[in-house]
């Protein structure tokens, strides 16, 4: 059977099945010549900077055609801090004592964020996986602890790697079918927002505060609508940034500090995610 016929017949081959066949003819100077390789198959020709737009519009396609082909309708993203531990676990990328310290006292956030995953997992197994799936960056701390509490309930879950200069690996705990790589930040970070019903933001650096200040000025500025965002860890937020200055500057509204919400643990943030959606 022609694999389109799954979307209407059509009398023509597929570009899968030209690819196979081209891999059978004779290998000749003429065969080997990179001007020979078919166009969407050649990574040489697919890297050029003149195709740019076409790599964007796959980044773009990719993961929307999986999540669509999984009914995938909603997410919660996980947003925070990759050398956060476990707890009991190596503060890793510590660089000197005060650094350790202040790492393994963090740890505390990485088992809140595996059970609020744990929370909107359970929930999204009501509706068979389609709503609240967790979506995370799909490395390690924060990330791996969103990941990790879905898996702990047999639940599907989100990675949305980057391809970084320094060595990165998926966490263990994405699901394989739903572990996604980029290239491109702008398009991983429309990802994050394209299905996001909540967001809970936990504590972490440049990566973090970038994802956070993004989501904050698209719901302030009427971009996107406007859902439950919790900020997870009240002392470290309010030492890190002084939003409520923005604000008795002028520079933000008094109202803009309605876009967001501190919470300390797991049950709290649950709590403002059902009481804005009413389950």
């Amino acid at each position: 059977m022609n694999p389109l016929e799954k979307d209407g017949w059509t009398p023509f081959s597929n570009s899968g099945e030209t690819v196979k066949r081209v891999a059978t003819v004779p290998d000749t100077p003429q065969t080997r010549a990179p001007a020979y390789k078919l166009a969407f198959s050649d990574t040489e020709f697919m890297t050029k900077r003149e195709l740019r737009p076409i790599r964007l519009q796959l980044e773009l396609l990719k993961p929307e055609m999986v999540m669509e082909e999984r009914g995938i309708k909603s997410t919660v993203v996980l947003f925070g801090g990759a050398r956060i531990p476990e707890p009991g676990g190596e503060a890793w990328a510590a660089k000197n004592e005060v650094q350790k310290k202040n790492l393994e006292a963090n740890s505390i956030y990485y088992e809140e964020a595996r059970e609020f995953a744990r929370r909107c997992s359970e929930y999204s197994a009501s509706t068979y996986y389609r709503e609240f799936v967790v979506v995370t960056g799909g490395g390690p701390g924060v990330m791996e602890a969103g990941n990790r509490g879905a898996a702990d309930i047999g639940a599907p879950s989100i990675g949305l790697n980057i391809v970084l200069p320094h060595e990165q690996a998926p966490n263990a705990y994405v699901t394989p079918e739903l572990c996604f790589n980029f290239h491109y930040f702008a398009l991983r970070k429309m990802h994050f927002l394209f299905r996001a019903k909540a967001f809970a933001v936990f504590p972490g650096g440049f990566g973090t505060m970038d994802e956070l200040f993004e989501t904050l000025t698209l719901m302030q500025t009427g971009r996107m609508e406007r859902v439950p965002l919790v900020l997870f860890g009240k002392e470290f937020w309010t030492k890190a940034i002084n939003i409520p200055y923005l604000s008795e500057q002028g520079t933000i509204s008094p109202e803009d500090l309605e876009l967001f919400h501190y919470v300390d643990t797991a049950d709290e943030a649950w709590a403002v995610v059902k009481d804005h959606y009413q389950l």
